[in-house]
């Protein structure tokens, strides 16, 4: 989930967990890389298909699972799922490539470029999460050493921080080199003595994450909320310079935290008006981050399917999922 958790600029997020996040189990037929290919069922007019946007982070695999098997199940629609980086996604929804997107954290350009000038996509509403990215020690680190979560005292940890990819420096892990995420600048520009270090996937931070709670190493993290992993590793958040509106407008001079951002959904306008009851539907989901929480679990902890726990999470929960069946 590129992927950008801000308001200025915008959720692309597998080492141990790959099986268990893999795309290809998001649908019977499999997802595709979409980026440039188009898929056959997005914006069929007069048929009851819809095809949704999923991109690889394990909290937005959950909504289209639980989305796709409902649409499946209780409205008989053919479903298709498929990946994209979320700049992209924004490009194959406007174009028709894609009828929905389920999950985004903040892209203006794009929404000023695709809904107030061009008029071909439509706001979905809320999806009911409200997502924030930020920086991240380990609990059982921080009760130990509680100045560390505030950014001051952050080179006074640098050498604790610090392995054999930093170069030297402190290590701040981040994900996927794809993320578009300020922490590059916040590192310069609040004159910290850090490295930034991909992980390379969401999967794989999660796995390194993992293995350092393991040993009880400490570690800093860019991470964020909702995710289930906080249930597995409890971390303590870092306090940055306090988020005020339009302070990461510049990506080269943002010297401030990220925000929290209600997070939304965004439909092809053709699809928005004359999708049917997949619309409707689409647009009446909304869920809670505990719900999110439970089903991204199931996928990547528990390694079901993504159908599998979408269909256990349904056969539990039927008086919030009834709310999102057109009338």
């Amino acid at each position: 989930m590129a992927r950008t958790r801000t308001r200025a600029r915008t959720r692309t997020r597998f080492a141990a967990l790959a099986a268990a996040v893999a795309l290809t189990a998001l649908t019977g037929c499999g997802a595709a890389d979409m980026t440039t290919q188009a898929s056959p069922y997005a914006d069929a007019k007069s048929s009851r298909t819809v095809t949704l946007s999923v991109q690889s982070w394990v909290g937005a695999q959950a909504n289209v699972a639980v989305a796709q098997y409902l649409l499946e199940q209780e409205l008989g629609y053919r479903v298709d799922t498929v990946q994209i980086d979320e700049i992209p996604a924004w490009d194959a929804l406007s174009q028709g490539r894609v009828d929905a997107i389920l999950e985004d954290w903040g892209h203006p350009e794009q929404e000023k470029r695709y809904i107030d000038d061009k008029g071909t996509i439509k706001r979905g509403g809320d999806l009911g999460v409200t997502g924030h990215i930020g920086w991240f020690v380990p609990t059982y680190f921080a009760k130990e050493h509680p100045d560390v979560t505030d950014w001051k005292n952050l080179n006074k940890y640098a050498d604790t921080f610090r392995t054999a990819e930093s170069g030297g420096k402190g290590q701040l892990l981040d994900g996927s080199p794809s993320y578009i995420t300020n922490d590059k600048a916040l590192v310069k520009n609040l004159d910290l003595d850090y490295q930034v270090v991909f992980a390379g996937s969401e999967a794989a931070q999660i796995t390194q994450i993992k293995q350092f709670a393991k040993e009880k190493k400490p570690f800093l993290t860019y991470w964020y909320n909702p995710q289930w992993l906080f249930e597995k590793v409890p971390m303590t958040e870092v306090k940055l310079p306090a988020y005020k509106e339009g302070c990461d407008a510049d990506p080269k001079k943002v010297a401030c935290a990220y925000p929290h951002t209600p997070l939304q959904k965004f439909l092809n306008a053709r699809f928005a008006d004359g999708g049917g009851d997949a619309a409707a539907f689409l647009k009446k989901f909304r869920w809670t981050t505990e719900m999110q929480n439970d089903v991204a679990l199931m996928i990547a902890e528990q390694k079901l399917s993504p159908r599998e726990a979408a269909r256990k999470w349904v056969e539990s929960n039927e008086a919030t999922w009834r709310t999102w069946l057109p009338s």
